[in-house]
């Protein structure tokens, strides 16, 4: 058995006080990832976990890129027909998840996902570099495949159709906005009595904020 019991560390870098917040989630969550894109730290301060639950019941969490995020939530894009597409489908509820260890933050959101405009697809689709289209194209993401070589050989005989031409997005790519319904923001602090505030959407489109014991 490994014993990992003594791998700790105290958090001392920042604190996260009432008197310092806004009355949004989407604001704090924006100064806190220009803070650590600031900080130079993480090499992709966009990267962030995604859970759902399985068609198989289980829950399953991945890391995948934000490609956006606005007051309307945060969105994503992925093949609708992988395995985390077909969750979605039978289950929108997902939570999110960010930690950005050099500034000893920590964001967790709770949100429903729903596919976006085919418009902001296409408009995202566009922008990515020809080689990623192709992939896009050519995983049918989450399957069970012979080999790498066969990934390859396809890809290959894309290059040579699309040679020229433009490359559509298939219609089952695209992105994921989710609606957040819940942030919370934890921000590590000595003697393992974190900051811990949660923000909670009300009917009337405010938000509730809570303090939450460590």
């Amino acid at each position: 058995m490994n014993d990992l019991s003594n791998y700790r560390r105290s958090y001392e870098k920042s604190e996260l006080l009432e008197t310092n917040i806004p009355e949004d989630p989407i604001n704090l969550f924006n100064r806190w990832f220009h803070e650590v894109e600031d900080f130079g730290g993480s090499g992709e301060v966009n990267a962030m976990t995604v859970s759902t639950i399985g068609l198989d019941g289980f829950p399953k969490s991945r890391v995948v890129l934000l490609k956006k995020f606005s007051e309307e939530g945060f969105i994503f894009y992925t093949n609708y027909n992988s395995e985390k597409g077909k969750a979605i489908e039978a289950n929108p509820n997902v939570c999110l998840s960010f930690f950005w260890q050099e500034m000893e933050r920590q964001v967790i959101i709770k949100g429903i996902a729903q596919k976006t405009s085919e418009i902001i697809s296409d408009n995202y689709f566009d922008s990515r570099p020809e080689g990623s289209k192709l992939g896009a194209i050519v995983s049918n993401q989450s399957e069970v495949i012979p080999s790498r070589t066969f990934l390859e050989e396809n890809l290959k005989k894309l290059e040579s159709e699309f040679e020229g031409k433009a490359i559509p997005r298939p219609d089952n790519w695209g992105g994921y906005l989710v609606t957040p319904l819940q942030v919370e923001f934890w921000q590590g602090r000595a003697n393992r009595l974190h900051d811990r505030i949660r923000y909670t959407s009300q009917s009337d489109f405010s938000w509730k904020i809570d303090r939450l014991s460590s």
